[in-house]
Protein backbone atom coordinates (compact mmCIF):
# COMPACT_ATOMS: atom_id res chain seq x y z
CA UNK A 1 0.00 0.00 0.00
CA UNK A 2 1.47 3.34 -0.78
CA UNK A 3 1.90 6.30 1.64
CA UNK A 4 -1.01 8.13 -0.45
CA UNK A 5 -3.50 5.71 0.75
CA UNK A 6 -2.45 6.13 4.49
CA UNK A 7 -5.24 8.83 4.27
CA UNK A 8 -7.87 7.33 2.43
CA UNK A 9 -10.88 5.85 2.72
CA UNK A 10 -11.29 1.48 2.70
CA UNK A 11 -14.32 0.90 0.22
CA UNK A 12 -14.74 -2.53 -2.05
CA UNK A 13 -11.71 -4.20 -1.12
CA UNK A 14 -10.03 -0.53 -2.26
CA UNK A 15 -8.06 2.79 -0.75
CA UNK A 16 -10.22 5.29 -2.38
CA UNK A 17 -9.74 9.56 -2.16
CA UNK A 18 -13.18 9.40 -2.32
CA UNK A 19 -15.41 11.96 -4.17
CA UNK A 20 -14.72 14.90 -1.97
CA UNK A 21 -11.75 17.49 -2.15
CA UNK A 22 -12.32 18.47 1.49
CA UNK A 23 -9.89 16.92 4.12
CA UNK A 24 -9.41 17.07 7.90
CA UNK A 25 -6.60 16.29 10.40
CA UNK A 26 -6.47 14.82 13.62
CA UNK A 27 -4.58 16.09 16.52
CA UNK A 28 -2.91 15.50 20.09
CA UNK A 29 -5.02 17.11 22.52
CA UNK A 30 -1.91 17.02 24.24
CA UNK A 31 0.38 19.24 21.90
CA UNK A 32 -2.08 20.00 19.42
CA UNK A 33 0.09 18.77 16.99
CA UNK A 34 -1.18 17.68 13.42
CA UNK A 35 -1.03 14.03 13.39
CA UNK A 36 -1.75 13.19 9.90
CA UNK A 37 -4.44 14.03 7.49
CA UNK A 38 -7.61 12.08 6.05
CA UNK A 39 -10.00 12.76 3.16
CA UNK A 40 -13.66 13.71 4.30
CA UNK A 41 -16.48 11.32 2.87
CA UNK A 42 -19.12 12.52 0.95
CA UNK A 43 -22.89 11.28 0.54
CA UNK A 44 -21.80 9.67 -2.88
CA UNK A 45 -18.62 7.91 -0.47
CA UNK A 46 -21.46 6.24 1.76
CA UNK A 47 -23.63 4.94 -1.27
CA UNK A 48 -20.53 3.31 -2.65
CA UNK A 49 -19.51 1.87 0.32
CA UNK A 50 -23.07 0.60 1.37
CA UNK A 51 -23.27 -0.78 -2.51
CA UNK A 52 -20.28 -2.58 -2.05
CA UNK A 53 -21.52 -4.15 1.22
CA UNK A 54 -24.75 -4.74 -0.53
CA UNK A 55 -22.85 -6.59 -3.33
CA UNK A 56 -21.17 -8.48 -0.74
CA UNK A 57 -23.72 -10.07 1.52
CA UNK A 58 -25.39 -12.89 -0.03
CA UNK A 59 -21.74 -14.62 -0.67
CA UNK A 60 -20.49 -13.66 2.96
CA UNK A 61 -23.90 -14.59 4.68
CA UNK A 62 -23.41 -18.43 2.86
CA UNK A 63 -20.08 -19.24 4.62
CA UNK A 64 -20.33 -20.78 8.02
CA UNK A 65 -19.80 -18.94 11.45
CA UNK A 66 -16.62 -20.58 11.60
CA UNK A 67 -15.31 -19.66 8.18
CA UNK A 68 -16.44 -15.68 8.79
CA UNK A 69 -14.67 -16.07 12.15
CA UNK A 70 -11.49 -17.24 10.46
CA UNK A 71 -10.97 -13.69 9.35
CA UNK A 72 -11.02 -12.18 12.79
CA UNK A 73 -8.34 -14.48 14.16
CA UNK A 74 -6.25 -13.23 12.17
CA UNK A 75 -6.77 -9.42 13.50
CA UNK A 76 -7.08 -11.09 17.18
CA UNK A 77 -3.00 -11.90 17.10
CA UNK A 78 -1.96 -8.36 14.68
CA UNK A 79 -3.84 -6.73 18.14
CA UNK A 80 -1.78 -8.67 20.55
CA UNK A 81 1.37 -8.36 18.13
CA UNK A 82 1.13 -4.49 18.13
CA UNK A 83 -0.11 -3.68 21.14
CA UNK A 84 2.47 -1.49 22.86
CA UNK A 85 2.36 0.16 19.20
CA UNK A 86 -1.18 0.74 19.09
CA UNK A 87 -1.41 1.37 22.18
CA UNK A 88 0.47 4.34 22.36
CA UNK A 89 -1.14 5.93 18.84
CA UNK A 90 -4.41 5.24 21.25
CA UNK A 91 -3.24 7.78 23.64
CA UNK A 92 -1.60 10.24 21.20
CA UNK A 93 -4.81 10.34 19.16
CA UNK A 94 -7.49 10.56 22.03
CA UNK A 95 -5.32 11.98 25.13
CA UNK A 96 -5.98 9.01 27.11
CA UNK A 97 -2.77 8.05 29.96
CA UNK A 98 -1.19 5.47 28.24
CA UNK A 99 -2.40 2.27 30.65
CA UNK A 100 -5.70 3.03 29.03
CA UNK A 101 -4.30 2.79 25.72
CA UNK A 102 -2.91 -0.33 26.20
CA UNK A 103 -5.81 -1.86 28.18
CA UNK A 104 -8.09 -0.39 24.81
CA UNK A 105 -6.34 -2.61 22.23
CA UNK A 106 -6.19 -5.34 25.28
CA UNK A 107 -10.42 -5.11 24.96
CA UNK A 108 -10.48 -5.06 21.61
CA UNK A 109 -8.88 -8.22 21.17
CA UNK A 110 -10.66 -9.74 24.15
CA UNK A 111 -13.90 -8.65 21.97
CA UNK A 112 -12.94 -10.38 18.98
CA UNK A 113 -11.71 -13.18 20.67
CA UNK A 114 -15.33 -13.96 22.28
CA UNK A 115 -16.93 -13.17 19.14
CA UNK A 116 -14.83 -15.13 16.96
CA UNK A 117 -14.83 -18.24 19.60
CA UNK A 118 -17.81 -18.02 19.75
CA UNK A 119 -18.07 -19.19 16.27
CA UNK A 120 -18.41 -22.57 17.75
CA UNK A 121 -21.02 -22.57 20.36
CA UNK A 122 -24.31 -23.33 19.96
CA UNK A 123 -26.45 -21.10 17.74
CA UNK A 124 -30.62 -21.09 18.40
CA UNK A 125 -32.38 -22.77 20.48
CA UNK A 126 -34.66 -26.29 20.77
CA UNK A 127 -37.79 -25.62 22.00
CA UNK A 128 -40.34 -28.45 23.44
CA UNK A 129 -43.24 -28.14 21.22
CA UNK A 130 -46.63 -29.17 22.09
CA UNK A 131 -46.96 -31.78 19.66
CA UNK A 132 -44.75 -34.71 19.99
CA UNK A 133 -44.13 -35.51 16.43
CA UNK A 134 -43.31 -31.75 16.02
CA UNK A 135 -39.74 -30.37 16.23
CA UNK A 136 -39.97 -26.63 17.40
CA UNK A 137 -36.41 -24.65 17.37
CA UNK A 138 -35.24 -21.05 17.35
CA UNK A 139 -32.39 -19.85 14.88
CA UNK A 140 -31.01 -16.64 13.65
CA UNK A 141 -30.01 -14.94 10.55
CA UNK A 142 -27.96 -11.97 9.48
CA UNK A 143 -29.40 -8.80 9.04
CA UNK A 144 -27.89 -7.48 6.22
CA UNK A 145 -26.02 -4.19 5.61
CA UNK A 146 -25.14 -2.89 9.03
CA UNK A 147 -24.20 0.93 10.09
CA UNK A 148 -21.47 1.43 12.33
CA UNK A 149 -20.93 4.91 13.99
CA UNK A 150 -18.27 4.85 16.96
CA UNK A 151 -16.81 7.57 19.46
CA UNK A 152 -13.22 8.59 19.55
CA UNK A 153 -12.74 7.89 23.68
CA UNK A 154 -12.05 4.24 23.20
CA UNK A 155 -10.91 4.46 19.35
CA UNK A 156 -10.15 0.39 18.89
CA UNK A 157 -11.78 -0.89 21.30
CA UNK A 158 -15.97 -0.04 20.81
CA UNK A 159 -15.34 -0.25 17.14
CA UNK A 160 -14.48 -3.97 17.89
CA UNK A 161 -17.86 -4.29 20.06
CA UNK A 162 -19.93 -3.18 16.89
CA UNK A 163 -17.69 -5.20 14.46
CA UNK A 164 -16.84 -8.52 15.58
CA UNK A 165 -19.60 -9.61 16.44
CA UNK A 166 -21.72 -8.32 13.35
CA UNK A 167 -19.33 -9.89 11.07
CA UNK A 168 -19.17 -13.17 12.97
CA UNK A 169 -23.05 -13.67 12.62
CA UNK A 170 -22.81 -12.74 8.56
CA UNK A 171 -23.60 -9.75 7.76
CA UNK A 172 -21.46 -6.61 6.15
CA UNK A 173 -20.14 -3.10 7.20
CA UNK A 174 -20.11 0.57 6.91
CA UNK A 175 -17.86 1.98 9.59
CA UNK A 176 -18.00 5.83 10.44
CA UNK A 177 -15.23 6.54 13.15
CA UNK A 178 -14.72 9.38 15.07
CA UNK A 179 -13.71 12.40 13.11
CA UNK A 180 -11.01 13.24 16.21
CA UNK A 181 -9.34 9.67 15.88
CA UNK A 182 -8.93 8.69 12.45
CA UNK A 183 -5.96 7.10 12.48
CA UNK A 184 -7.02 4.96 14.93
CA UNK A 185 -9.51 3.69 12.18
CA UNK A 186 -7.19 3.66 9.34
CA UNK A 187 -4.92 1.27 11.93
CA UNK A 188 -7.87 -0.79 12.20
CA UNK A 189 -9.10 -1.39 8.32
CA UNK A 190 -5.85 -1.80 7.65
CA UNK A 191 -5.98 -5.04 9.98
CA UNK A 192 -9.00 -6.33 7.65
CA UNK A 193 -7.00 -5.62 4.54
CA UNK A 194 -4.20 -7.69 5.65
CA UNK A 195 -6.77 -10.69 7.20
CA UNK A 196 -7.93 -11.18 3.64
CA UNK A 197 -11.91 -10.48 4.31
CA UNK A 198 -13.58 -10.18 1.37
CA UNK A 199 -13.83 -6.71 -1.02
CA UNK A 200 -17.48 -5.11 0.82
CA UNK A 201 -17.58 -7.29 3.75
CA UNK A 202 -16.23 -4.42 5.65
CA UNK A 203 -15.96 -0.63 4.09
CA UNK A 204 -14.56 2.26 6.37
CA UNK A 205 -15.53 6.03 5.67
CA UNK A 206 -13.43 8.19 7.39
CA UNK A 207 -15.56 12.05 8.17
CA UNK A 208 -18.38 14.24 9.76
CA UNK A 209 -22.04 13.98 11.01
CA UNK A 210 -22.82 13.85 7.60
CA UNK A 211 -21.09 11.14 7.10
CA UNK A 212 -22.80 9.32 9.18
CA UNK A 213 -26.10 10.73 8.48
CA UNK A 214 -25.80 9.00 5.81
CA UNK A 215 -25.69 5.84 6.81
CA UNK A 216 -28.29 6.23 9.52
CA UNK A 217 -30.84 7.19 6.34
CA UNK A 218 -29.96 4.92 3.79
CA UNK A 219 -32.94 2.26 3.29
CA UNK A 220 -30.04 -0.38 2.55
CA UNK A 221 -28.44 -0.25 6.00
CA UNK A 222 -30.70 -2.80 8.06
CA UNK A 223 -29.23 -1.68 11.63
CA UNK A 224 -27.34 0.90 12.99
CA UNK A 225 -24.95 0.79 15.86
CA UNK A 226 -24.32 3.79 17.77
CA UNK A 227 -22.15 4.66 20.62
CA UNK A 228 -21.73 8.16 21.62
CA UNK A 229 -23.46 11.60 22.89
CA UNK A 230 -27.03 11.31 23.96
CA UNK A 231 -28.01 14.29 21.51
CA UNK A 232 -26.97 12.19 18.31
CA UNK A 233 -27.99 9.15 19.89
CA UNK A 234 -31.73 10.52 20.31
CA UNK A 235 -31.55 11.55 16.75
CA UNK A 236 -30.79 8.51 15.09
CA UNK A 237 -33.09 6.38 17.17
CA UNK A 238 -36.09 8.84 16.70
CA UNK A 239 -34.75 8.68 12.81
CA UNK A 240 -34.87 4.52 12.57
CA UNK A 241 -38.04 3.98 14.57
CA UNK A 242 -40.18 5.48 12.46
CA UNK A 243 -38.84 2.76 9.62
CA UNK A 244 -40.68 -0.75 10.06
CA UNK A 245 -37.93 -3.72 10.55
CA UNK A 246 -34.98 -1.63 10.92
CA UNK A 247 -33.13 -1.12 14.59
CA UNK A 248 -30.97 1.60 15.71
CA UNK A 249 -28.97 -0.15 18.86
CA UNK A 250 -27.54 3.03 20.88
CA UNK A 251 -24.99 3.33 23.89
CA UNK A 252 -24.88 6.69 24.81
CA UNK A 253 -23.80 8.55 27.55
CA UNK A 254 -25.08 9.73 31.75
CA UNK A 255 -24.96 11.03 34.43
CA UNK A 256 -23.53 8.83 36.64
CA UNK A 257 -23.22 8.40 40.64
CA UNK A 258 -21.41 6.31 43.39
CA UNK A 259 -23.68 6.28 46.37
CA UNK A 260 -21.32 6.45 49.75
CA UNK A 261 -23.50 4.79 52.21
CA UNK A 262 -23.19 5.01 56.22
CA UNK A 263 -21.82 1.80 55.65
CA UNK A 264 -19.10 2.52 53.31
CA UNK A 265 -15.43 1.34 54.03
CA UNK A 266 -13.89 4.64 53.51
CA UNK A 267 -11.05 3.67 51.56
CA UNK A 268 -12.63 1.41 48.84
CA UNK A 269 -15.16 4.79 48.77
CA UNK A 270 -12.66 7.42 48.00
CA UNK A 271 -10.06 5.13 45.73
CA UNK A 272 -13.35 3.63 43.94
CA UNK A 273 -15.04 7.87 43.31
CA UNK A 274 -11.43 8.98 42.24
CA UNK A 275 -11.24 6.13 39.54
CA UNK A 276 -15.00 7.02 38.85
CA UNK A 277 -14.34 10.46 37.97
CA UNK A 278 -11.08 11.14 37.39
CA UNK A 279 -10.18 8.37 34.90
CA UNK A 280 -9.61 9.23 31.10
CA UNK A 281 -10.12 12.67 32.45
CA UNK A 282 -13.93 12.44 33.25
CA UNK A 283 -14.33 11.04 29.26
CA UNK A 284 -16.28 7.85 29.79
CA UNK A 285 -19.79 7.13 29.51
CA UNK A 286 -19.75 5.44 32.76
CA UNK A 287 -17.70 8.41 34.16
CA UNK A 288 -19.49 9.58 37.82
CA UNK A 289 -20.51 13.59 38.00
CA UNK A 290 -22.34 13.05 41.51
CA UNK A 291 -21.62 11.66 44.71
CA UNK A 292 -24.15 10.86 47.29
CA UNK A 293 -22.78 10.52 50.72
CA UNK A 294 -24.26 9.76 54.02
CA UNK A 295 -23.74 12.61 56.66
CA UNK A 296 -22.20 9.99 58.73
CA UNK A 297 -19.13 9.76 56.83
CA UNK A 298 -19.68 12.96 54.46
CA UNK A 299 -16.86 15.05 55.85
CA UNK A 300 -14.48 12.90 56.23
CA UNK A 301 -15.08 11.28 52.76
CA UNK A 302 -15.14 14.78 51.54
CA UNK A 303 -11.95 15.95 53.02
CA UNK A 304 -10.05 12.48 51.48
CA UNK A 305 -11.81 13.20 48.03
CA UNK A 306 -10.36 16.57 48.32
CA UNK A 307 -7.08 15.66 49.08
CA UNK A 308 -6.92 13.34 46.63
CA UNK A 309 -8.30 15.77 43.62
CA UNK A 310 -5.77 19.14 44.90
CA UNK A 311 -3.15 16.13 43.49
CA UNK A 312 -4.22 14.17 41.18
CA UNK A 313 -1.65 13.75 38.55
CA UNK A 314 -2.16 15.63 35.63
CA UNK A 315 0.58 15.56 32.79
CA UNK A 316 1.62 14.01 29.69
CA UNK A 317 -0.52 11.15 28.70
CA UNK A 318 2.47 8.68 27.40
CA UNK A 319 4.04 9.17 30.70
CA UNK A 320 3.19 6.61 33.40
CA UNK A 321 3.28 8.62 36.47
CA UNK A 322 0.20 10.34 35.04
CA UNK A 323 -3.52 9.99 35.88
CA UNK A 324 -5.13 12.17 33.99
CA UNK A 325 -4.38 13.38 30.39
CA UNK A 326 -5.83 16.26 28.48
CA UNK A 327 -9.56 16.68 26.98
CA UNK A 328 -10.19 15.81 24.00
CA UNK A 329 -10.69 19.07 22.56
CA UNK A 330 -11.29 23.07 22.78
CA UNK A 331 -14.94 22.87 22.44
CA UNK A 332 -14.83 20.29 25.17
CA UNK A 333 -13.03 21.97 27.66
CA UNK A 334 -15.17 25.46 27.13
CA UNK A 335 -18.35 22.89 28.09
CA UNK A 336 -16.25 22.34 31.13
CA UNK A 337 -15.84 25.78 32.11
CA UNK A 338 -19.26 26.67 31.00
CA UNK A 339 -20.63 23.90 33.47
CA UNK A 340 -18.13 24.50 36.73
CA UNK A 341 -19.53 28.50 35.99
CA UNK A 342 -23.28 26.90 35.87
CA UNK A 343 -22.68 24.79 39.39
CA UNK A 344 -21.40 28.45 40.84
CA UNK A 345 -24.75 29.92 39.45
CA UNK A 346 -26.71 27.38 41.21
CA UNK A 347 -25.71 27.63 43.99
CA UNK A 348 -22.51 25.60 44.95
CA UNK A 349 -19.47 25.58 46.86
CA UNK A 350 -16.59 24.79 45.30
CA UNK A 351 -14.62 22.76 46.79
CA UNK A 352 -11.40 22.03 44.00
CA UNK A 353 -11.08 24.72 41.25
CA UNK A 354 -7.87 23.18 38.67
CA UNK A 355 -10.29 24.07 35.85
CA UNK A 356 -7.31 26.67 34.75
CA UNK A 357 -3.73 24.79 35.16
CA UNK A 358 -1.28 27.12 36.27
CA UNK A 359 2.04 27.04 34.12
CA UNK A 360 3.96 24.83 36.06
CA UNK A 361 1.62 21.91 35.83
CA UNK A 362 1.26 21.99 32.02
CA UNK A 363 3.90 19.35 30.75
CA UNK A 364 7.96 21.22 28.95
CA UNK A 365 6.28 21.53 25.23
CA UNK A 366 2.84 20.63 25.56
CA UNK A 367 1.64 23.99 26.10
CA UNK A 368 -1.10 23.88 23.15
CA UNK A 369 -2.78 20.95 24.43
CA UNK A 370 -6.39 21.08 25.97
CA UNK A 371 -5.66 20.68 29.56
CA UNK A 372 -8.04 21.19 32.50
CA UNK A 373 -7.49 19.62 35.96
CA UNK A 374 -10.11 18.19 38.77
CA UNK A 375 -13.38 20.57 39.49
CA UNK A 376 -15.44 19.65 42.47
CA UNK A 377 -17.81 20.94 44.35
CA UNK A 378 -20.48 20.40 47.26
CA UNK A 379 -23.95 21.71 46.54
CA UNK A 380 -27.74 21.34 48.41
CA UNK A 381 -29.67 18.84 46.48
CA UNK A 382 -32.18 19.91 44.79
CA UNK A 383 -33.43 17.89 41.59
CA UNK A 384 -33.92 20.59 39.29
CA UNK A 385 -30.15 21.65 39.60
CA UNK A 386 -28.75 21.64 36.12
CA UNK A 387 -25.21 20.46 37.72
CA UNK A 388 -26.59 18.08 38.47
CA UNK A 389 -28.74 16.66 35.64
CA UNK A 390 -27.03 17.09 32.68
CA UNK A 391 -23.77 15.31 31.91
CA UNK A 392 -20.74 17.03 31.14
CA UNK A 393 -17.99 14.81 29.86
CA UNK A 394 -15.03 16.10 31.80
CA UNK A 395 -13.91 15.86 35.84
CA UNK A 396 -16.99 18.14 37.00
CA UNK A 397 -18.24 16.49 40.77
CA UNK A 398 -20.58 17.24 42.45
CA UNK A 399 -21.15 16.11 46.11
CA UNK A 400 -24.64 15.50 47.49
CA UNK A 401 -25.13 15.52 51.21
CA UNK A 402 -28.22 12.60 52.19
CA UNK A 403 -29.56 12.12 55.71
CA UNK A 404 -32.13 9.62 55.65
CA UNK A 405 -32.33 5.82 54.86
CA UNK A 406 -31.07 4.28 51.50
CA UNK A 407 -34.51 4.76 50.11
CA UNK A 408 -33.48 8.75 49.88
CA UNK A 409 -30.39 7.91 48.27
CA UNK A 410 -31.54 5.67 45.71
CA UNK A 411 -34.29 8.67 44.97
CA UNK A 412 -31.26 10.73 44.48
CA UNK A 413 -29.65 8.12 42.22
CA UNK A 414 -32.48 7.78 39.83
CA UNK A 415 -33.78 11.44 39.75
CA UNK A 416 -31.75 11.92 36.67
CA UNK A 417 -32.88 11.38 33.09
CA UNK A 418 -30.19 9.06 32.25
CA UNK A 419 -29.18 5.17 33.45
CA UNK A 420 -26.18 4.16 31.90
CA UNK A 421 -23.83 2.99 35.26
CA UNK A 422 -23.93 3.21 38.93
CA UNK A 423 -22.11 2.06 42.16
CA UNK A 424 -22.49 1.59 45.56
CA UNK A 425 -20.10 1.49 48.24
CA UNK A 426 -21.49 0.06 51.64
CA UNK A 427 -20.88 -3.31 53.94
CA UNK A 428 -23.70 -3.93 54.21
CA UNK A 429 -25.34 -6.77 51.68
CA UNK A 430 -28.78 -5.74 52.13
CA UNK A 431 -28.45 -1.86 50.66
CA UNK A 432 -26.08 -3.54 47.96
CA UNK A 433 -28.93 -5.80 46.79
CA UNK A 434 -31.31 -3.13 46.76
CA UNK A 435 -29.56 -1.06 45.06
CA UNK A 436 -29.05 -3.76 42.27
CA UNK A 437 -32.95 -4.02 42.57
CA UNK A 438 -34.08 -0.89 42.47
CA UNK A 439 -31.07 1.60 40.60
CA UNK A 440 -32.61 2.54 36.92
CA UNK A 441 -28.91 1.50 35.35
CA UNK A 442 -27.95 -0.81 33.15
CA UNK A 443 -24.49 -1.43 34.56
CA UNK A 444 -24.19 -1.77 38.26
CA UNK A 445 -21.01 -1.98 40.35
CA UNK A 446 -20.55 -3.02 44.27
CA UNK A 447 -17.49 -1.61 46.41
CA UNK A 448 -16.37 -0.55 43.00
CA UNK A 449 -15.53 2.07 40.57
CA UNK A 450 -18.15 3.24 38.62
CA UNK A 451 -16.30 2.32 35.30
CA UNK A 452 -15.60 -1.29 33.83
CA UNK A 453 -16.50 -3.35 31.05
CA UNK A 454 -15.99 -7.33 30.66
CA UNK A 455 -16.62 -7.87 26.81
CA UNK A 456 -18.74 -10.94 27.39
CA UNK A 457 -21.46 -8.77 29.83
CA UNK A 458 -23.87 -6.56 27.75
CA UNK A 459 -22.67 -2.67 28.65
CA UNK A 460 -25.23 -0.40 28.32
CA UNK A 461 -28.67 1.54 29.96
CA UNK A 462 -31.98 2.55 30.00
CA UNK A 463 -33.55 5.58 30.29
CA UNK A 464 -31.90 8.23 27.89
CA UNK A 465 -28.94 6.46 27.84
CA UNK A 466 -30.04 4.30 25.23
CA UNK A 467 -31.58 0.28 24.67
CA UNK A 468 -28.06 -1.26 26.23
CA UNK A 469 -27.71 -3.26 22.70
CA UNK A 470 -24.49 -2.04 20.43
CA UNK A 471 -21.60 -4.28 22.75
CA UNK A 472 -20.94 -7.67 24.09
CA UNK A 473 -23.44 -10.47 23.60
CA UNK A 474 -26.51 -8.24 22.91
CA UNK A 475 -25.34 -6.65 19.38
CA UNK A 476 -26.41 -10.56 18.34
CA UNK A 477 -29.86 -9.13 19.03
CA UNK A 478 -29.58 -6.33 16.73
CA UNK A 479 -27.87 -7.78 14.18
CA UNK A 480 -29.94 -11.01 13.78
CA UNK A 481 -33.41 -11.87 13.23
CA UNK A 482 -34.64 -14.85 15.10
CA UNK A 483 -36.96 -17.66 12.93
CA UNK A 484 -38.90 -19.94 14.98
CA UNK A 485 -39.02 -22.78 12.99
CA UNK A 486 -41.37 -26.02 13.81
CA UNK A 487 -41.53 -29.57 11.37
CA UNK A 488 -43.71 -32.16 11.29
CA UNK A 489 -42.66 -35.44 11.55
CA UNK A 490 -45.68 -37.15 10.95
CA UNK A 491 -47.75 -38.00 8.16
CA UNK A 492 -50.89 -36.94 10.19
CA UNK A 493 -50.76 -32.75 10.57
CA UNK A 494 -51.86 -32.16 14.32
CA UNK A 495 -52.17 -28.42 15.74
CA UNK A 496 -51.19 -26.91 19.27
CA UNK A 497 -53.88 -25.51 21.80
CA UNK A 498 -56.93 -27.67 20.57
CA UNK A 499 -56.91 -26.40 17.43
CA UNK A 500 -58.75 -28.54 14.75
CA UNK A 501 -56.85 -29.52 11.69
CA UNK A 502 -60.24 -31.02 10.37
CA UNK A 503 -60.80 -29.96 7.06
CA UNK A 504 -64.88 -29.29 6.84
CA UNK A 505 -66.81 -29.03 3.37
CA UNK A 506 -70.19 -28.65 2.80
CA UNK A 507 -70.34 -32.71 1.47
Amino acid sequence: MSTDDSRRHYIDGEWTTGTGDETFTSQNPATGEALASFHRGTEADVDRALAAAEDAYDEWRSLSHIDRAEYLWDIYHELRDRHEELGEIVTMECGKEISEGLADVTESWHMVEWAAGNARHPHGDVVPSEIASKDAYMRRKPKGVVGCITPWNFPVAIPFWHLAVTLVEGNTVVWKPAEQTPWCAHIIAEMFEDSGIPDGVFNLVQGYGDAGNAIVEDDRVETVLFTGSAEVGHKIASKVGGEPGKIAACEMGGKNAVIVTEEADLDIAVHSAVMSSFKTTGQRCVSSERLIVHEDVYDEFKKRFVDVAEDIAVGDPLEEDTFMGPLIEDDQVEKFKRYNDLAREEGANVLVDRADLGAEEIPEGHEEGHWVGPFVYEIDYDEDLRCINEEVFGPHVALLEYSGDFDEALEMHNSVDYGLAGAIISEDYRQINQFRDEAEIGLAYGNLPCIGAEVHLPFGGVKKSGNGLPSGREVIEAVTERTAWTLNNSKDIEMAQGLSADIITDE
